[in-house]
């Protein structure tokens, strides 16, 4: 069995919030001038992660689906002169590498994953198996405008973060993952699915892909 403790536990749920409005919301959590050319998942990152303090020995794993959606939209349509800095602000971990970025913070190491069905799943499982002795495992989206008509953009805006420590006498759950070699999986654990969980702190168990059990216990 893998098993790591939760020591932290933040949500971000603005619901249809803009992202001037979280620009305006959230600038006083970043240096002066740093929030001009953050997007709004890269904003709402920064907030969930902003009592964690990551460090240089940390890991960090950054889960998303679709990313900087927004940028992308706007990348899009800047064409036929694209902007060289909405292409490099759309790319998939930018929203973590702004908050890092801006302030300034070096981590251990920076897992970026993407997927669908079993995202959420493949994050907890990563970080679990990730060698340093603090992770941090973040992830989110934000809410697209035309690229959601085509099935390349999410429909909602949201970001989580779980601090998880080898051990802890005042932790605040656990997460663990028990091997079964052969199993089989019952259902996926999507992003949001992950989220609704840290952000209700409801207990979860699901049987994985991978080959085992996957659990979330909170208290």
């Amino acid at each position: 069995m893998i098993e790591r403790h939760i020591i932290g536990a933040a949500a971000e749920d603005p619901g249809l919030e803009t992202p001037a409005e979280s620009r305006e919301r959230l600038k006083e959590l970043f240096p002066r001038g740093a929030t001009r050319r953050m997007t709004q998942l890269g904003l709402l990152i920064g907030s969930v992660l902003r009592d964690f303090a990551p460090t240089e020995s940390d890991s960090i794993v950054y889960a998303t689906r679709f990313a900087e959606n927004q940028a992308l939209e706007e990348y899009l349509a800047s064409f036929p002169t694209p902007s060289p800095t909405l292409f490099q602000t759309s790319i998939h971990p930018s929203a973590v590498q702004q908050v890092l970025i801006a302030r300034q913070q070096a981590v251990r190491e920076l897992f970026p994953l993407t997927g669908n069905a079993h995202l959420g799943a493949h994050a907890l499982h990563a970080a679990l198996l990730a060698p340093s002795p603090r992770v941090i495992l973040c992830g989110g989206e934000e809410r697209g405008t035309w690229l959601r008509e085509h099935g390349s953009a999410s429909d909602e805006t949201f970001t989580f973060a779980l601090a998880l420590v080898p051990t802890s006498a005042a932790a605040l759950g656990r997460v663990r993952f028990e091997p079964a070699p052969g199993a089989a999986a019952t259902q996926g654990l999507t992003l949001r699915e992950l989220f609704d969980h840290v952000r209700d702190r409801r207990n979860l168990r699901r049987a994985l892909a991978v080959g085992g059990t996957l659990e979330v216990i909170w208290g």
